[in-house]
């Protein structure tokens, strides 16, 4: 099966975004702040994974292999390959993310200005990273708002025209759904997190699934991603990251 690497934007970037479960009971109003909420976030100085990516649109489906390595708050490498045969690979550091097709010999590069200006909410290294990690992706403030039951707390934020909508398991203290709402366009992102393992001596989500609804030229697009690791490690013993571009690349 020949599966084309070339990820045009917005593919590329909804293929990292890679950037979670609603509840019919009845949501109880509480007072305490923001900061009262417990949330166990994943805490590393480097992490090693394996995971199966499948991306979905309205017309197609791919799948790959990804290596993923992680320097905490650093630099975030990924390799990805079908049957064994390497198609791809990203760098996201705090400067910007590259992507290199080997397979078209092409590369792209988006800056988090840009990225930031066209889905109307600050994006950048931290952001990414812990969308990645399962961790909260806008840290908590006093203005925050609350809601909660029995089984879940539910941390409520807003940046711009953005709604955030963060949902933690009270028993786990895990972050387990994540929904961002642009009021403008309509357009929306939401990360379902399951499957929580032991990694070093927190929890960690083997499983994400990336639902992204946007507004095209051509009409509106419905985008699935769904993350599914094999391994994962974390430890303090150093990682490479080695990177380069073919000089007879071209940049799109």
């Amino acid at each position: 099966m020949y599966v084309s690497f070339k990820l045009k934007f917005p593919a590329a970037l909804l293929l990292l975004s890679f950037i979670v479960l609603a509840c019919s009971k009845r949501i109880i109003p509480v007072a305490p702040p923001a900061a009262s909420i417990d949330i166990q976030e994943i805490d590393f100085e480097y992490l090693h994974g394996k995971a199966r990516l499948s991306y979905r649109d309205n017309t197609k489906e791919r799948e790959v292999k990804a290596n993923i390595r992680i320097r905490k708050d650093s630099v975030i490498w990924m390799t990805f390959s079908v049957i064994g045969v390497q198609g791809g690979k990203a760098l996201i550091n705090k400067d910007s993310i590259t992507i290199v097709s080997t397979v078209d010999k092409e590369y792209y590069v988006f800056n988090y200005v840009e990225l930031s200006k066209r889905f109307n909410f600050k994006i950048d290294y931290f952001v990414i990273q812990n969308a990645m990690l399962g961790n909260l992706v806008m840290a908590k403030g006093p203005d925050n708002n609350i809601t909660s039951d029995d089984t879940y707390n539910r941390l409520n934020q807003q940046q711009g025209s953005v709604s955030i909508k963060n949902q933690i398991n009270k028993t786990t203290k895990k972050l387990e759904q994540v929904e961002l709402n642009e009021s403008a366009t309509g357009n929306s992102l939401k990360i379902d997190y399951a499957d929580f393992q032991p990694v070093g001596d927190k929890l960690f989500p083997y499983k994400s699934v990336i639902d992204i609804l946007y507004k095209s030229v051509k009409g509106l697009v419905n985008n699935t991603i769904v993350i599914e690791y094999t391994k994962a490690e974390v430890g303090d013993k150093q990682l490479r990251f080695p990177f380069k571009i073919p000089h007879r690349y071209d940049r799109r």
